[in-house]
């Protein structure tokens, strides 16, 4: 893996280890700006990786790209784990959308909201707008520069994939924030894990159509249940059979994240909501 290093003008890359899901093992954090800069993802709560991550960010400073903020896409650990002890360090503030300030135990001193704008200083000024882009996580934004580069935090991965749990994740939400990503002509997506992603429309659609796959799936498992209905652990078999054995933990997450949706929908019918022993069954 090579770090740091320079994606295009005015975008640095450095992947540092995190505790995230596997099979990714890093995040991304990246400089977005040639002279002004603002570091996105202080992610890491290593502190051999802190003392690299700190290294990357002073070399950019003695290149003369002087760090403005450090930015949170959202609030889950393998993103904001570095940030107090990385701000402090660096003597920046902290920038975040307003649900994540409320979950993030650390002074948040510009709270961003949808269609707010930034400008960095540079050779050629570099504009970029705010996205609250919810779903995965109530306070994610994305990030969009005139030029089409847009930052995606957890919304895709280039490595693994996105798990949209139950409580603070939201399937349809996250689904219709997908078709507005798609929607929005992007040349390139810069994620929190793998690398940058070219043609970013045609992987937003197929992030969509796979989850309205495994939908139907969830559907079909439901209603070859019939009227007794099933629990959601009885369920994972039938709608992920076609998955690893050993993934079913977590598939379980993204299956009570189905059918929140196909309850709320009216597809779905659940009894005893909230309870583990719930029972799912089919609406005629």
């Amino acid at each position: 893996m090579l770090r740091p290093r320079e994606v295009s003008a005015g975008v640095a890359l450095f992947p540092a280890r995190t505790p995230t899901l596997p099979p990714a093992t890093h995040t991304n954090s990246y400089a977005l700006g040639e002279r002004e800069i603002v570091l996105v993802e202080p992610a890491t709560p290593y502190a051999d990786e802190q003392r690299e991550w700190l290294a990357w960010a002073r070399a950019l400073a003695g290149a003369g790209r002087t760090p403005v903020a450090l930015l949170l896409t959202h609030h889950h650990e393998d993103h904001v784990a570095g940030a107090e002890v990385l701000a402090r360090a660096l003597g920046l503030p902290i920038w975040a959308h307003a649900e994540t300030a409320a979950r993030v135990g650390v002074a948040v001193a510009r709270a961003l909201a949808d269609g707010d704008a930034f400008t960095l200083e540079g050779p050629v000024p570099r504009r970029w707008r705010v996205l609250h882009t919810p779903g995965h996580a109530p306070g994610h934004v994305c990030l969009l520069d005139d030029e089409g580069t847009l930052l995606v935090g957890d919304m895709v991965a280039s490595v693994g994939t996105i798990l949209i749990a139950p409580g603070e994740g939201d399937m349809a939400v996250y689904l219709a924030q997908l078709e507005r990503l798609a929607g929005l002509g992007a040349r390139t997506a810069l994620p929190a894990h793998g690398e940058p992603i070219d043609e970013p429309e045609a992987l937003f659609r197929r992030y969509v159509a796979h989850r309205l796959m495994r939908e139907r799936r969830v559907v079909a498992a439901v209603t070859q249940h019939g009227e007794a209905g099933a629990t959601a652990q009885e369920l994972v078999s039938v709608a992920y059979g076609d998955v690893p054995v050993t993934t079913w933990p977590i598939a379980l997450l993204s299956l009570l994240a189905h059918l929140e949706k196909l309850v709320a929908e009216g597809r779905v019918r659940a009894a005893q909501a909230g309870d583990a022993a719930t029972r799912y069954s089919a609406v005629a």
